[in-house]
């Protein structure tokens, strides 16, 4: 596999596929860039060429004690596309991956950015705080933490179920996918994958909205229990200048997974001007 050197030194893994404009798929936690099979097919078809890549701490990629922020996430960002050599470029994040898309823009600038969306994504603040009271309660992330010091395994395995809408009555992902999601997971270092609890769960990305200024497109779902709507998706879409905004009915987290063929068709249309 292909390997980049930051700045700072750490090694990012990425992977390249196809030919036709490009577009940048950014992972969400605490998968890899893997976890976009689905899309990466149909947008290889589509006639694009899809590039993923593992954060660090992540997957293949360097696994580092320390530096799990979003200011070096946007920096090896910036790196990549460098790296590639890609003059303009599509970026796609999923949930933790939409804040990449975010502080690299306000770090960055757009100049090489012909689109954007996010996807189930984090953006603009989970936390709950006074002036953001549809957030998350700090206990939730401390309580995550806690569980994943105490048995990571057991809590990824726990964690995917609500992260694809699985109960007692739906089932809407194979065991299988669940394994490979799992699978995935464990190949993150304990260190990164409670270091980034604190990245996305208290980056505050509502002054890097402003920074949004190409074409943007919010996808979220409703039923979205890992990351609620209403502070992300629903807060994104309406503080981004001029972004379209699909909401998913009763979708999960994972929509990338559970209904593949609508976001395929979605980001496919959205990347082509519509």
């Amino acid at each position: 596999m292909p390997i980049l050197d930051t700045r700072d030194g750490a090694h990012i893994q990425y992977k390249v596929a196809g030919e036709g404009p490009p577009v940048i798929l950014i992972h969400g936690w605490p998968l890899t860039g893997d976890m976009w099979e689905y899309q990466t097919v149909a947008l290889v078809e589509a006639g694009h060429q899809v590039i993923t890549y593992d954060r660090r701490g992540f997957g293949q990629s360097s696994h580092p004690a320390t530096g799990y922020t979003y200011d070096i996430f946007a920096d090896d960002l910036a790196d990549l596309i460098a790296h590639l050599g890609l003059p303009r470029v599509s970026l796609v994040g999923f949930s933790m991956g939409g804040g990449e898309i975010a502080r690299y823009l306000t770090r960055h600038g757009a100049a090489r950015v012909d689109r954007a969306v996010l996807v189930s994504s984090v953006v603009p603040y989970l936390l709950k705080t006074a002036d953001n009271p549809d957030g998350v309660e700090e206990h939730v992330f401390a309580g995550m933490q806690e569980d994943i010091r105490k048995d990571r395994f057991d809590f990824l395995q726990s964690f995917a179920k609500d992260f694809y809408g699985v109960g007692w009555v739906t089932s809407p992902v194979s065991k299988g996918l669940l394994d490979w999601s799992f699978a995935l997971g464990i190949m993150a270092s304990p260190l990164a994958t409670i270091a980034c609890v604190d990245a996305f769960g208290r980056t505050d990305f509502r002054p890097d909205l402003a920074s949004f200024t190409v074409p943007t497109l919010v996808i979220h779902g409703s039923g979205d229990k890992t990351v609620p709507i209403d502070p992300s998706g629903r807060a994104a879409a309406a503080g981004i200048a001029g972004a379209q905004w699909l909401e998913y009915e009763g979708e999960p987290h994972g929509l990338f997974a559970t209904v593949p063929d609508r976001l395929n068709a979605d980001l496919i249309a959205f990347l082509r001007g519509g």
